[in-house]
This record gives structure tokens, C-alpha cells and sequence, in this order.
């Protein structure tokens, strides 16, 4: 599948991961959590609100939780990121505590697949914006759980799966590879990766913390659960 398909990610845009990967990707997807000396390293920093620049939540986005929550966390990630593939059941553990449970926060997922990196993973984006497009905002989530779950990351998912992946959760198989072969939701997926980098994403996964009041709070990188839990908290609390 992938040799014949014509990718066709805008060339600005790979010109300008590529040169942010470079610069940013280990700091960004593996942020030491004990930091320490140089200015800007405070272990406060990241709990402090600061100014991004990202589209606003809509109801085109991918969304877990109650679409009015007075929170939301946009996650941009790649799907063949081992660093995504940990932070996803990290969220999913915070849509589960009482925050998501009590509807204060709601998480939405876009697409920021690393082609430099993960030549697969503009395919596996793809294939989940084709769940989505024929089963609705539940099935794109159950496609990307699901492909979380079987994934070994970096690039070595077999792309056989995909389509596997989607008769496993109920898509008609047809129509789902009719969607994949157009290269139809590939648009939306450049879209997304360009909203990341325009905001200052440099690495996966890259979260943007956002509230009713306008507070904006910053995850960078699969920090673990209960620092995600703080900001998301201090989030919340800062209403």
C-alpha cells in the first residue's frame, strides 16, 4: 500500500519539521523531568500559562468528553510515536479520573505525523480520518485505540493492518480503502500538522492545555501521569 500511494505533504511544511526535528524532537519527546541550573528549566515553568497559538476546539475535532468542558487538551501526535503510543494511555487514564469523569475537561486528538521520522505514519493518520469520515467521531477513536494497542512504533507497523484494523471495529472495508487509496483526508491531516507547527510544536507528543478563560498551559513530550495530572488540574483551577 504505501509504494502506491502518492504522497503529497506540502513542501514548506516538510522543509520546516525537518528543520525542527533536528533542533527538537529529543527535548521535546524526552524531556528529562529533572531539569535543573539553566534559566526557563524551573520544574514551575511547566505548570505556568503561557501564549500558543493553535486553532480554537470545534466540531470537526475528534473529541472524548463533554464538548463544553471548561478544559480542553489538544493532543497533536503521530501514530508510530513510542513516546504517543505511552502518553495515549496516560490521557486515557485522565479521562477516567474524576476530572474527565465530572466533565471539567475533554480531550481532542490531531494529527501530527513526522514523516522525516515515521514515513508510515501519514498513512495510519489517513486510514483514522477515514474511520472517522465513515463511522463518526467514535469510530476514529476506536481505530486509533486500537492501533495504539497492536503498533510496535517507530515505523514498524505493517500497513495490512489498517485496513484489518478497521473491519476489526465494524467499517464497511470497501469504503474504507475507496477513502485510503483517494488520499481524500490527507488535507486534513497536512492542516493539522501545519496548526502544530504554526503553534511551536517541534516534537511528539506535543499538548496544548486550554481554558474557557484563556489560559493556555503546555505539555511537552509524554510527561507522566501525575505531572499531566497538575497542569491539567492547574488548568482547572485557574478558571
Amino acid at each position: 500500500m504505501e509504494e502506491n500511494k502518492n504522497k503529497s505533504l506540502a513542501v514548506p511544511i516538510a522543509i520546516v519539521v525537518a528543520g525542527l526535528l533536528v533542533a527538537g524532537t529529543l527535548l521535546y519527546t524526552n524531556i528529562s523531568s529533572d531539569k535543573k541550573g539553566a534559566a526557563g528549566n524551573n520544574q514551575n515553568d511547566k505548570f505556568a500559562s503561557v501564549v500558543v497559538n493553535v486553532r480554537p476546539v470545534d466540531a470537526t475535532d475528534h473529541l472524548i468528553g463533554d464538548p463544553n468542558a471548561p478544559v480542553k487538551i489538544i493532543e497533536y501526535s503521530d501514530l508510530e510515536c513510542p513516546f504517543c503510543k505511552s502518553f495515549h494511555a496516560t490521557m486515557q487514564a485522565i479521562m477516567q479520573s474524576e476530572l474527565g469523569r465530572n466533565g471539567k475537561v475533554a480531550w481532542v486528538y490531531r494529527n501530527f505525523p513526522l514523516a522525516q521520522l515515521h514515513s508510515k505514519a501519514v498513512d495510519e493518520a489517513e486510514a483514522a480520518e477515514c474511520a472517522g469520515k465513515i463511522g463518526g467521531n467514535l469510530k476514529f477513536w476506536e481505530f486509533i485505540n486500537k492501533i495504539f494497542e497492536i503498533t510496535p512504533s517507530n515505523n514498524n507497523l505493517d500497513l495490512s493492518e489498517l485496513s484489518k484494523t478497521a473491519m476489526a471495529i465494524g467499517l464497511d472495508s470497501s469504503q474504507f480503502q475507496s477513502c485510503l487509496d483517494s488520499n481524500e483526508m490527507l488535507d486534513r491531516v497536512n492542516n493539522d500538522l501545519a496548526d502544530a507547527i504554526k503553534g511551536g510544536g517541534a516534537g511528539t507528543p506535543w499538548t496544548v492545555v486550554t481554558t474557557q478563560s484563556g489560559k493556555t498551559f503546555v505539555i511537552n513530550g509524554a510527561e507522566p501521569y501525575a505531572v499531566v495530572l497538575k497542569i491539567v488540574q492547574t488548568a482547572v483551577d485557574s478558571q
